[in-house]
């Protein structure tokens, strides 16, 4: 069951973010790169959804526009029930405490030049929490307590930590200001398996502790199985399929959630395999194919695939964009 309208603390409706192609001396437009388009989601309050796909396909330019650092062309996204795209920077300012963001290099993240224990404090100073230096120096310490780093370190600067200790870092300089959600965009993604698998961990026991929700952003959907409650997947820009990570795994209805969950790694021998290959690469965003995105490298593509974009339609526990899904669609492959 999807997130009703008292339950949404995020709900993104109808976004649209395109980039212009400028061209020549005079710089005029040439055309667009589609990067997110009619992109609908819902984030429950203390869950977590996982935003999956391959690179380029637009998750990440879809979670920075939900938190306006990328300028979107078209639609809502309401956050408490109030639409960010309408607030100027003085009234969005309270909000940027309430989401916050962990990126995938945390050594990129936070400034070298800069103890631990300062870049954790810094959204505090910012946004007056504390009452002095040194009560925003225990709230450090506790914070590195809560995400299993040693308090006694918080004075160390960065190149003193592994990368998943730094990663650590970044999750509670994220905490420091008590977010209602945090978006994390592939931010285990650059980490050995083990530390992937300790930092998810660490996710899943914080959220339980805090009630915090997640937009977690990421290529890889067997990474997010133990950690999602639902599942968007996104292809060459739009949404097309989603649901609760039980059904997106037990009965994927999309020949790309197919195709990406047969490549990802799985000791269950009847999780291996099972869906044929896609074909080719992904179309370029600025050039995309009509009708739909995915027929071009589609396995099971029907000949309406090429000239008409499916309608979203219900699948088990969740939506899918995608005329194999309509009734008596399969048996259309084999015509």
């Amino acid at each position: 069951m999807s997130a009703s309208e008292s339950d949404a603390l995020l709900r993104v409706e109808g976004l649209r973010t395109w980039f212009p192609i400028k061209q020549g001396l005079l710089q005029r437009t040439a055309g667009h790169v589609q990067a997110v388009t009619d992109v609908d989601l819902e984030i429950a309050e203390g869950s977590t959804l996982a935003l999956v796909g391959e690179s380029g396909c637009g998750k990440t330019t879809a979670g920075r526009s939900i938190l306006r650092l990328n300028s979107a062309q078209a639609g809502r996204v309401l956050f408490e029930g109030v639409d960010l795209m309408g607030l100027d920077e003085r009234a969005l300012r309270p909000y940027r405490r309430r989401i916050q963001i962990i990126f995938q290099d945390p050594m990129a993240s936070l400034n070298p030049r800069m103890r631990v224990r300062d870049s954790v404090a810094e959204g505090m100073r910012s946004f007056g929490i504390g009452r002095d230096e040194a009560d925003r120096t225990a709230r450090v310490a506790a914070l590195f307590e809560k995400v299993q780093l040693d308090p006694e370190h918080i004075w160390r600067y960065p190149h003193e930590f592994s990368g998943g200790q730094r990663q650590r870092i970044c999750i509670a300089r994220a905490l420091a200001v008590e977010p209602r959600l945090i978006v994390c965009d592939e931010a285990v993604s650059a980490l050995d398996v083990s530390i992937q698998a300790q930092i998810l961990n660490l996710l899943g026991d914080l959220q339980k502790e805090l009630g915090i929700a997640y937009l977690f952003i990421t290529h890889d959907l067997g990474v997010v199985r133990y950690l999602a409650d639902r599942v968007a997947v996104m292809y060459l820009g739009r949404i097309v399929e989603s649901g609760t990570t039980e059904a997106i795994f037990a009965h994927p209805r999309h020949p790309y959630t197919q195709a990406l969950l047969a490549a990802a790694p799985s000791v269950d021998p009847d999780r291996r395999g099972g869906a044929p290959p896609v074909l080719g690469d992904v179309p370029s965003p600025s050039n995309p194919p009509p009708g739909c995105p995915f027929h071009p490298r589609c396995p099971s593509v029907l000949e309406r695939c090429r000239s008409e974009v499916p309608p979203e339609v219900n699948a088990e526990a969740g939506k899918v964009r995608c005329f194999l899904a309509e009734p008596g669609g399969e048996a259309a492959v084999g015509d």
